[in-house]
């Protein structure tokens, strides 16, 4: 029958196993992987404290 291979011809190992472009878990992976640091990213900048300007004494 067709459908889609599922990677059983690539065997696959360490990072390459769940990041891969071969599978459709694989592209998904790297896609949440993606949105997540731009969200990490995204939220590091939002809430990190601003700056404060500094008091001189007079």
């Amino acid at each position: 029958m067709g459908g889609h291979d599922a990677g059983s011809q690539h065997q696959f190992t360490g990072i390459a196993k769940h990041f891969n472009s071969y599978t459709i878990a694989g592209r998904r992976n790297c896609v949440l992987a993606t949105f997540a640091s731009i969200l990490g990213l995204t939220l590091f900048f939002k809430l990190k404290p601003k700056k404060q300007a500094a008091v001189t004494a007079k």
